[in-house]
């Protein structure tokens, strides 16, 4: 796949863009300036400044058990259709607790065997929030057991978050960044 809208190489941006990714960590300290979602939303500085703090806070400030997070990340992926998004959260996943069985069971949506309720919860906050909008009073209410209000709603913001990002991936038609696999989608044209 060809981008729609390129990577901008590391010299070619302004110096306030370069700090901004010479600044970024990934999960447990990770680099992340080369990756293709920056260098990509970095085409337009300003936008990507204030996304970035957003994002941010969904990814590494969210009050969410990183665990949760991912479940979450990665079902909106999958229903997303997003390649490179579900490519690089399957290896945050698998940092996160996710085991290479339940990666694959994701895509089997919150009716799989094997999820714990509280799982299954989470897939279906995705998949409701994706098909109809908001969350079903059963499904928050099983959620609601474990979580407090804050969790509740960095819940519904990690989703709508990497909702924006998968729309965005895949309209720009980011690349997934050197060895990162993942399950291909099929090209939605």
């Amino acid at each position: 796949m060809t981008p729609r809208i390129p990577p901008v190489e590391l010299d070619a941006m302004d110096h306030e863009t370069r700090s901004l990714l010479d600044s970024l960590t990934g999960l447990q300290g990770n680099r992340v300036d080369h990756l293709n979602v920056f260098t990509t939303l970095a085409q337009h500085p300003k936008l990507f400044k204030r996304w970035l703090v957003f994002a941010n806070h969904v990814l590494v400030k969210s009050t969410l058990p990183a665990r949760d997070r991912e479940l979450a990340i990665l079902r909106t992926g999958w229903r997303c259709a997003a390649p490179y998004e579900w490519g690089q959260h399957v290896v945050v996943g698998r940092r996160s607790g996710i085991d290479d069985e339940e990666i694959a069971r994701i895509a089997d949506g919150p009716g799989a065997a094997g999820w714990s309720q509280h799982d299954a919860a989470i897939l279906r906050a995705v998949d409701e929030l994706h098909d109809r909008n908001t969350i079903a009073d059963a499904t928050w209410d099983v959620l609601s057991q474990r979580y407090d209000a804050q969790q509740m709603m960095d819940l519904v913001f990690a989703i709508g978050q990497y909702h924006l990002v998968s729309f965005a991936l895949n309209a720009f038609g980011v690349e997934r960044d050197d060895g990162v696999t993942g399950v291909p989608f099929p090209d939605p044209a």
